[in-house]
């Protein structure tokens, strides 16, 4: 699917993570709460985007796109428990 057709307005490609990171996870759901620690250690040297889609989040309603099959162990997944963690 392509972003046209799903009409993204915003598109952060930078909050997905590191290329490294994500190779290294390989979507092994063995790997997946470290990939999430991992994950969560670059998204705190990322505030400024984080900051913006906490904004995006306040104001409305917030789609988290992702082109893993996995529905439930993807980055999308770790990003959203992320940004709703307590503060």
């Amino acid at each position: 699917m392509t972003r046209e057709r799903i009409r993204i307005d915003l598109w952060l490609k930078e909050v997905a993570p590191s290329n490294e990171l994500r190779k290294w996870f390989g979507h092994d759901p063995g790997r997946w709460d470290e990939f999430k620690e991992r994950y969560y250690q670059e998204l705190a040297e990322k505030e400024d985007i984080v900051g913006l889609i906490s904004e995006k989040i306040s104001s409305g309603d917030v789609t988290l796109v992702f082109g893993a099959k996995d529905e439930k162990v993807n980055n999308a997944v770790a990003l959203k428990e992320y940004l709703l963690r307590e503060p």
